[in-house]
């Protein structure tokens, strides 16, 4: 186990063990890109926030059916899993208000719960900070980098990654078809938290002094004109969304054919060491 080559002091093999390479790029390709791009996403959140939030829709709503395709069985049981995951969802983004603490021990379980995102199906980190309420303060901790903030977030994403992979690789190995069921309803039923016209029912007023929503309501475009005077942006929203949706179908059937591509060559190493094998003998 990992604590066992820990403990035991044999640190290259528990590098192998836990990819250490592959996670270290990985990783710096996320803080590169976090600490290349918080500035313009910050700055689209606070001027077009119904535009930002129309393409992350459409990008969920993808992943939706991008995963759903994984589920394989569709039995009662399993569809009352994803009933399930879609009550839970909605559930979340209700009950979670906009405003949750700031304390650095719920900034480390949102690194942790984030990261997890990661290797769950068609979920992504940003998605998770979003139900969270934490997608804003941590982008703009990086923008204004923050170390104290940003080291707590990323102890949290380590934590996070060595501790659930077991769990969800566990729980896809023994029930893979309830387990994509949950997490398809769990996306939808979240669909809620990023319709992007929503009217503000109540404020308060920040750490920084800045006044932020507290509680919000989904309406209609026609609905959000009206209260706020504000323009839907409807043309450009809808446009968004199917940016977004293209976006993940495309980077999706990429993945499937570069999937297909290395069990064939896979395959056929197999059958060329074994056509070896014989013709020696």
């Amino acid at each position: 186990s990992d604590l066992g080559l820990f403990w035991r002091r044999e640190f290259r093999a528990l590098w192998r063990h836990l990819h250490g390479t592959f996670l270290c790029v990985l990783l710096a390709g996320i803080g590169t890109s976090l600490l290349l791009f918080s500035r313009v996403i910050l700055h689209l959140l606070t001027h077009f926030p119904v535009l930002v939030w129309a393409f992350f829709f459409g990008l969920i709503v993808a992943s939706i059916l991008a995963v759903a395709r994984r589920i394989g069985e569709y039995s009662p049981a399993v569809l009352g899993f994803a009933l399930a995951g879609a009550g839970a969802g909605y559930y979340i983004t209700v009950a979670v208000p906009a405003r949750t603490p700031e304390a650095l021990w719920f900034i480390f379980l949102s690194g942790m719960i984030a990261i997890c995102a990661m290797i769950l199906p068609g979920i992504s980190g940003s998605f998770i900070l979003v139900l969270l309420s934490k997608y804003e303060y941590v982008f703009t901790a990086i923008r204004d980098f923050n170390l104290g903030v940003m080291a707590v977030f990323g102890c949290g994403c380590v934590v996070g990654l060595l501790s659930f992979s077991h769990l969800l690789s566990w729980t896809l190995r023994r029930w893979h078809a309830p387990t994509i069921a949950f997490l398809t309803g769990l996306m939808i039923g979240s669909l809620n938290k990023v319709w992007p016209w929503k009217l503000v029912i109540e404020t308060f007023v920040s750490s920084s002094g800045a006044v932020k929503p507290l509680l919000e309501r989904n309406v209609l475009p026609g609905s959000y004109l009206e209260a706020t005077g504000n323009p839907p942006y409807l043309a450009g929203a809808v446009l968004l969304a199917v940016l977004g949706f293209l976006l993940v179908f495309a980077i999706d059937r990429i993945s499937s054919r570069t999937s297909v591509v290395a069990v064939i060559h896979e395959r056929e190493l197999r059958i060329r060491s074994e056509s070896d094998a014989s013709g020696s003998r």
